[in-house]
C-alpha cells in the first residue's frame, strides 16, 4: 500500500499529462472525467477537466481520495490509450 507522500511525489511527476479520473460519486454512482493533471498542492492535486465533456473546469481531490480508492487514476497517452506507470 502507497503512503500519502508516495502517492503526491508521484502524481508531481505527471504534472501537464492527460488522465482519467473514476471517483465515487455516492449513493452507488460512478464519475468518469478526462483530462488534464494540472497542479499539486500539500494535500490536493487539481484537473483541468475537457471542456466539451464537463459543465465545470476544474476539480480536485486529496491524496486521501487515492489512498482509500474513492479516485481511481489512470494516465493515458494522447490516443486515449492507458499508458503504464
Amino acid at each position: 500500500m502507497k503512503t500519502l507522500m508516495e502517492i503526491k511525489k508521484g502524481l508531481e511527476g505527471q504534472i501537464g499529462k492527460r488522465l482519467k479520473l473514476t471517483a465515487n460519486g455516492g449513493r452507488r454512482k460512478t464519475v468518469i472525467r478526462s483530462g488534464v493533471l494540472s497542479e499539486t498542492y500539500p494535500s490536493v492535486f487539481v484537473v483541468e477537466l475537457d471542456k466539451d465533456e464537463n459543465a465545470f473546469e476544474r476539480v480536485s481531490y486529496s491524496y486521501a481520495d487515492v489512498l482509500t480508492e474513492a479516485v481511481e487514476i489512470n494516465f493515458v497517452d494522447d490516443r486515449g490509450k492507458a499508458a503504464t506507470e
